[in-house]
């Protein structure tokens, strides 16, 4: 899917020629489509086919006619494996500055763009090729934050369930959201990296603006990557505690049937004693079943009253 917009009068509106001055976002396109673009811009096939790989890692490749810059954008989706959960990922978008227009290139529709089709951010304006790719990792920077927030709250939540009962769907739960957080992190500072070596590229250091604006991208991811961290260490120190007390609560209930089987065995033991074919006290005794259940009584509350009083129970 090809779609082309351009701002005009401050507006951003959906045009349907190749112009120059526009903004060309491309979601998962056809090999028609991408060769339309690299011939009408004058683009390297390689730079808009690099973010169709979804292995794809962040980078800044400069070439003669074209600029490519890949980021990892977060995006939420269902976990497959546990049923109403989910999960965080990352994909890349490729953002590809040529001489007259702008171009990304995504696998799947991303909230980060549709913000910017439907005019939510500040300031945009299809002409600005640069400060479009400062305000694009801005915002992505802002979403990395957002979800991290959302993982927090998710991650609180399932602890609090997991206070009232130790389910399989809280554990795997969590396990999803450490597993996210592990995603976060390393896309947060593999996108660290471009946006350091952007610092030294001349197309920044010649508007101050966009400078400033990039030292604010700068600081957000940091700041992302700081809480990313954060999260992940206290999720996975909680993991080590929920392993822990399902341990403790498995030897505590393995303590209390052993000890039960014991108690349960007295009984029998006396029974069975009892119970032979041969001579035992009490056994023309009119009374003497009633005593021997009475001893039985009585050797079993003693037994119980010594594992309580050493805590065995």
């Amino acid at each position: 899917m090809l779609k082309i917009y351009k701002t005009i009068n401050d507006a951003t509106k959906e045009i349907s020629t190749l112009d120059d001055g526009v903004w060309i976002n491309m979601i998962n396109p056809t090999q028609e489509e991408l060769a339309n673009i690299r011939l009408r811009y004058n683009i390297e096939e390689s730079h808009l086919k690099a973010a169709l790989d979804d292995e794809e890692s962040p980078r800044i490749d400069v070439e003669d006619e074209s600029t490519l810059f890949i980021i990892d954008v977060p995006i939420p989706f269902e976990d497959v494996t546990l049923q109403g959960s989910r999960i965080y990922g990352t994909v890349p978008i490729g953002i590809i500055i040529s001489a007259h227009a702008i171009i990304t290139v995504s696998t799947i529709e991303v909230k980060l763009l549709n913000d910017f089709i439907k005019m939510r951010v500040k300031g945009f304006h299809t002409g600005k090729k640069t400060r479009i790719i400062l305000q694009m990792m801005y915002k992505n920077a802002t979403y990395y934050l957002f979800y991290l927030k959302q993982i927090d709250r998710l991650s609180e939540s399932m602890q609090k369930e997991l206070h009232k009962s130790m389910k399989n769907e809280e554990l795997l739960q969590l396990l999803s959201l450490e597993k996210s957080l592990v995603y976060f992190t390393t896309s947060l500072k593999s996108n660290e990296i471009v946006f350091e070596k952007m610092m030294r590229l001349d197309v920044i250091k010649q508007y101050s603006d966009d400078k400033d604006l990039l030292e604010d991208v700068i600081i957000e991811n940091k700041q992302a990557i700081d809480m990313s961290q954060t999260y992940s260490n206290i999720l996975n120190g909680t993991m080590a505690v929920v392993g822990s007390v399902i341990s403790n609560n498995l030897n505590i209930v393995m303590k209390v049937l052993t000890s039960l089987t014991i108690i349960l065995a007295i009984p029998t033991i006396v029974a069975s004693f009892m119970g032979m074919n041969v001579p035992v006290p009490m056994a023309g005794n009119p009374a003497g079943f009633l005593i021997i259940i009475l001893i039985t009584i009585v050797i079993t509350a003693a037994f119980t009253l010594f594992m309580l009083k050493k805590k065995l129970f």
